[in-house]
């Protein structure tokens, strides 16, 4: 395999909703990975040594937030460009204005991900299906990582000192000397509650602040807003300042509106959240700095390794025969990527640099192989055994094992697929599409030099289900990747590409880390008002108390914000916010939070973002528009399994809850309404008898008796007529 070019790791940015880092040079790039490396080793250590939960994310905070500052751009050097641009000409020695790609972010910035090693670090095979980049702009893995819209850098590049030399076109980015006041200004607010740890937190929790602390914690807030705003953007930082504001000043809200409270001043408010786990170093930053960065060492360890390569050579040679083979294999190269890069839109990139040449010469039209693309990119974010970032915030919340989300997962995951596996064998049908030969070893040969690539995969399965924690299982099996890397002489894992697997899980958890601390400021303020409840009374008032109503409601919701902000940001606020309208309902917390997860996920095929498609649309160069309806077709099970387990009694089966013997029978009966849903959308020729399998779809996903036996009627009933209008239909 090889590393992505620079037009796909192009599109990875233009189309993910993270903002690319900067290519950092010469000493400053080595200092950058070291410190990185470090993260990721302390993270790897507090497994086996504990520190207290305040302590630890702090530390963890006090090292990754720096980090944001310097390696990732203010987005302020475009507007700065085109004050100068009105000046007369720069010297002819001046940095030429970046050209805009056209497929560049709306900001009119150009963006730059390289993916080739560092000048530091041996040159390192990255495969194509890594979605990463060993340097520190690399694109970032899990649900909540991707690596979006694009800034120019502050400074143009002067191409002096060391590092210059660097392959990039604009040469190496300096920070600038605002980066560093920042980056500076984040240690101290940090380290100074460190330094007597104990006396901090009962200031806070006696309401006893000083004015010291009431002044870090405002500069806290103010760093992570604009963090927050670098990564991924100015929606989220302009939700998590409306959040402050409602804290502040919802004192003035009339007495008798719901939302309306006492009122709090800044010391109550930094007290919530820079004294406590309310905040700040709430559950989701503890994500970030436990199973998020743990995952993402174990996931760079398969990818320097030669994971990525194997399983692409797997699913090409698994499906080499028949005419739905390429479609196939696109599908399962997705599922399998997903285990390394989480990110939809990377995924989907990655694959289909590979992918779309045998798709064209197997006959696909441009946009129905953008939607396979697609489709089979965001798969990554749902598919066990990593999911994205927001499922291990699922397992928090609920207080249970990652492998009991992973169980949540398991049949809506199968049933996603088979849709799509449904969806691709009718339109290898409709547009006469042909078996491609590809030039991919047996098999049998495949699995045997190479199969042990799944053994850690499944080492973390077993340690969970022998009451392993998920962090130890991760680390167990990332030092079982490493140990078997020597296997392939072409991937061992020496010295310093261990290194650079160290580096890289720190520098992919950069912009969720920003991410998870700045949605602590809408978890505190919530809590701290109430919000949360009243909200949720608010929508249950609204829908009148109808489980139905309240549910359509919520699935709305979450994908309009899913529009603004990254899956694990909506995730979080949906969490704190709708899913307990729904559990008022008498909906239980794990599929009230899986209901939420999976439109969370989607909002990334759904119109009129769609960013999953919008990237794989660009590689084929179909019709966007297009590519997103056919996307939301093979993905349209994802839409309806979640209302299944919402609404219906014997939902909770789908989430693997329940005996066996009903969780395969509801299984059954949900794989029989997506078979009747790709019937609908593609399988029936005429309206009358795709309207018949819609509607016995529907049925069946009550999932009760007398639905189920009126769904098999009815789906009988389309076939029949589809059978008689075939045989009136002249040849």
């Amino acid at each position: 395999m090889t590393e992505l070019s620079d037009r796909e790791a192009d599109l990875v940015s233009a189309h993910e909703q993270e903002r690319p880092a900067r290519r950092l040079g010469g000493i400053l790039r080595l200092a950058v990975w070291i410190v990185g490396a470090l993260l990721s080793a302390y993270s790897i250590a507090v497994v086996f040594w504990p520190v207290e939960a305040l302590q630890h994310r702090m530390t963890f905070l006090a090292v990754a937030l720096p980090l944001v500052f310097l390696a990732y751009r203010s987005g302020l050097g475009p507007a700065l460009h085109r004050l100068r641009r009105r000046r007369p000409p720069p010297a002819p020695d001046g940095a030429a204005a970046p050209t805009l790609p056209e497929f560049a972010a709306p900001d009119d910035a150009t963006v730059e991900v390289p993916t080739a090693a560092p000048a530091v670090a041996p040159t390192v095979e990255l495969p194509a299906g890594s979605g990463a980049a060993a340097t520190v702009e690399t694109v970032t893995p899990t649900e909540t990582l991707p690596a979006a819209t694009a800034a120019a850098p502050d400074e143009p590049a002067s191409g002096g000192g060391a590092g210059s030399e660097a392959s990039s076109k604009a040469g190496p980015e300096w920070p600038t000397v605002g980066d560093w006041v920042l980056a500076v200004l984040s240690v101290a607010v940090l380290v100074y509650p460190l330094a007597d740890i104990d006396a901090f937190r009962d200031r806070g929790s006696g309401a006893a602040l000083t004015g010291l602390d009431v002044v870090a914690g405002l500069a806290l807030t103010g760093l992570l807003l604009e963090a927050v705003r670098r990564t991924v953007g100015w929606a989220l930082a302009a939700i998590c300042a409306f959040f402050l504001a409602y804290a502040y000043f919802g004192v003035y809200l009339p007495i008798d509106w719901t939302i309306g409270h006492r009122g709090f001043d800044l010391a109550q408010i930094v007290s919530q959240l820079y004294t406590g786990t309310e905040g700040f170093f709430g559950v989701p930053l503890q994500v970030a700095a436990s199973y998020i960065i743990l995952f993402t060492v174990y996931g760079a360890v398969l990818d320097f390794s030669g994971a990525s390569k194997f399983f692409i050579d797997l699913s090409f040679a698994a499906f080499r025969r028949s005419r739905a083979a390429p479609g196939r294999t696109v599908t399962t190269a997705g599922f399998l990527l997903g285990t390394v890069s989480g990110s939809g839109v990377a995924t989907t990139v990655s694959l289909g640099s590979v992918a779309w040449p045998v798709l064209r010469r197997a006959g696909y039209p441009r946009e129905p192989a953008a939607g396979i693309l697609a489709a089979s990119g965001i798969g990554a974010i749902l598919s066990p055994p990593t999911l994205g970032a927001a499922a291990f915030i699922i397992a928090e919340r609920l207080n249970v094992g990652y492998l009991e989300v992973l169980i949540y997962a398991t049949v809506p995951t199968i049933l996603y697929y088979l849709g799509i596996f449904l969806a691709i064998e009718i339109d290898s049908r409709r547009f006469g599409t042909r078996a491609v030969p590809v030039d991919a070893p047996p098999v049998g040969r495949l699995l045997l030099r190479f199969g042990y690539h799944f053994s850690s995969l499944l080492i973390i399965v077993v340690l969970m289900a022998l009451d392993y924690s998920a962090f130890l299982s991760v680390v167990i099996a990332t030092v079982v990747a490493f140990g078997l890397s020597f296997l392939d002489p072409a991937h061992r894992m020496g010295p310093q590409r261990v290194w650079h697997a160290l580096a890289k899980g720190t520098l992919e958890v950069l912009p969720v880390t920003a991410v998870c601390a700045a949605a602590g400021i809408i978890v505190g303020v919530i809590t701290q008002t109430g919000l949360g409840l009243n909200l949720s009374k608010i929508i249950v008032d609204f829908a009148a108390g109808s489980l139905v109503l309240t549910t359509l409601l919520a699935a709305g919701a979450v994908m309009l914000l899913g529009l603004a902000v990254p899956v694990t940001a909506s995730f979080i606020i949906a969490a704190v916010i709708i899913s307990p309208a729904l559990m008022t309902l008498g909906v239980t917390e794990p599929e009230a939070y899986m209901f939420v997860f999976y439109y969370a996920v989607l909002s990334e095929v759904s119109p009129p973002t769609a960013l999953s498609a919008v990237a794989a649309s660009a590689i084929t160069g179909g019709n966007t528009y297009r590519t997103m309806l056919l996307t939301w077709r093979y993905t349209l099970p994802a839409f309806l399994v979640p209302f299944a387990f919402v609404l219906t009694p014997n939902g909770q089966a789908l989430l693997g809850q329940g005996p066996i013997g009903t969780v395969l029978a509801m299984t059954a009966v949900s794989a029989v309404a997506v078979a009747a849903l790709a019937m609908a959308t593609g399988g029936l020729s005429g309206v009358p008898e795709r309207l018949l399998a819609a509607c016995a779809a529907v049925l069946l996903l009550f999932l009760e008796p007398v639905p189920i036996a009126a769904g098999l009627a009815v789906l009988a009933v389309a076939a029949a007529v589809h059978l008689i209008r075939r045989r009136r239909t002249p040849a």
